[in-house]
């Protein structure tokens, strides 16, 4: 797949050259002739003679950027000053910083704020542990933890590496629910400790955002922390991806006019995230389904099956299919991938049912190429942001962290991740339902609002605290 330039590859070029009328235009050509976007161009000090330009261009990846700037330094009479890469400028000092909600401008407000009045609030909590919820940032509080084992598309890179993203994550939430998160990044990846850590924190917190935990420890982190906690815990990279694939196929089926309890689902991925989106997808109906590994279709009577696969073994694969990917898609009326990039061509998805429904969501390079899936499917999604109806978790998690401390809940259940799926489709309209709209964008006016309203009426009536 050819990469386009992308802005999360974009500098700012600092460069002296000549006044002339033709100077800038060479800019331009050079940057253009080597395949990158000029974005803005700034003149930051102008003489008689010479001129100094910021020019801001996206490349396709750091070699790219590199190959403009060299080309931009070959013009006669340039004079490449400073090369800023804006993505790292972007994380200097970090992007989340903390803020006191109440004024300390006198004597009165500090007495108020801290000792002595400080102690009567907490003597009210002492009395009452279910007043942090009201009188803390519990209240509003979410853990964002990690132990840098499985991030993004990077792998086990560690806790420290890990920072960035939890930051972003972090930023999110505060951007699209208004929820304080905080980065948690644990240097263990043994899971008595991640458990244990996780429990003599949780006090502080609303609610426990499990990111970036591989498979399979995952799963026992997640199991042992909800019968642990009187908080609602969250895997997102499980439940987060299981919700929003839910309902870009609720609306992607609607495309098609084929319902979710009659089509043959094939999916490959059988980690974290496909074993949510398998168990969120049955729970809301699915029944033909095979999940494929490596080592080839999951099935009763296959060696070698750990806890999970032996579940997804005697839950799926209703006709004992024995094969390949490859095989388990033909005559499949939905692909799912959440594993590797380039298992099936497009000779396969043409052995698929008409109408066919592909969400090829591996990043940065899906299952199947999507300008060539969409010559034999009528519905095409991916993870990546440059093709329409991206599939990504920032349409769940903030609305939904939202609604579970609205509610005040002390869980999270399957009946809640479905309400957020109808919620997410339910946000695309019939007028805007199309083979490119499946899915609103992360942007879309009320998105997380009606997400929120969705899981915290569930959370109410299965027993949260707040009506």
């Amino acid at each position: 797949m050819a990469t386009l330039p992308s802005v999360s590859y974009s500098i700012t070029v600092r460069l002296e050259l000549d006044g002339h009328g033709s100077a800038v235009g060479s800019l331009t050509n050079a940057v253009e002739h080597v395949g990158g976007v000029i974005t803005a161009l700034d003149v930051a000090q102008a003489g008689h003679e010479r001129i100094r330009i910021d020019v801001t261009c996206a490349a396709r990846d750091t070699d790219h950027a590199q190959a403009i700037v060299d080309a931009l330094g070959a013009i006669e009479g340039v004079v490449v000053h400073k090369v800023s890469d804006r993505t790292f400028l972007m994380h200097l000092g970090g992007k989340i910083e903390m803020q006191s909600k109440v004024p300390l401008r006198n004597r009165d407000e500090l007495s108020m704020a801290y000792t002595p009045g400080v102690a009567r609030v907490s003597q009210a909590i002492a009395a009452n542990k279910d007043d942090a919820r009201r009188l803390t940032i519990k209240r509003n509080s979410v853990a964002v933890v990690t132990d840098g084992s499985a991030v993004l598309g990077l792998g086990n890179i560690g806790p420290e590496a890990s920072m960035p993203v939890m930051e972003g994550k972090a930023a999110l939430f505060k951007r699209f629910a208004d929820i304080d998160a905080w980065p948690i990044a644990l240097d263990t990846q043994d899971v008595d400790e991640i458990v244990r850590t996780v429990q003599v924190i949780a006090p502080g917190f609303g609610g426990i955002n499990l990111e970036d935990i591989s498979a399979p420890r995952c799963f026992e982190v997640e199991a042992r922390l909800r019968e642990l906690l009187d908080i609602p815990v969250f895997h997102d990279d499980q439940h987060g991806t299981a919700i929003v694939v839910l309902a870009a196929l609720k609306n992607a089926l609607r495309v098609v006019g084929k319902n979710l309890s009659e089509v043959r689902i094939a999916m490959s991925g059988a980690g974290a995230a496909g074993t949510a989106i398998l168990k969120l997808l049955m729970h809301a109906g699915a029944k033909h389904v095979v999940v494929c590994d490596v080592e080839g279709a999951v099935h009763e009577g296959r060696d070698g099956l750990d806890p999970n696969l032996a579940w997804i073994a005697a839950n799926t694969n209703p006709d004992g299919y024995t094969g390949d990917l490859r095989g388990a898609v033909a005559g499949a009326d939905v692909f799912i991938g959440v594993s590797a990039p380039n298992v099936l061509g497009g000779e396969d998805i043409a052995e698929m049912n008409d109408d066919s429904i592909i969400f090829a969501l591996a990043n940065p390079d899906p299952e199947v190429d999507p300008d060539v899936a969409h010559l034999h499917a009528s519905v095409v999604a991916t993870g990546r942001s440059d093709y329409p109806n991206q599939i990504n978790n920032v349409l769940v998690f903030p609305g939904f962290f939202r609604g579970l401390l609205d509610a005040q809940s002390h869980h999270v259940d399957s009946d809640m991740m479905v309400a957020a799926a109808e919620a997410i489709a339910g946000a695309v309209t019939d007028d805007e339902l199309g083979p490119h709209y499946i899915i609103p964008s992360v942007f879309h006016t009320g998105l997380s609002k009606a997400v929120a309203s969705a899981v915290r009426e569930v959370a109410v009536r299965a027993g949260g605290a707040a009506e």
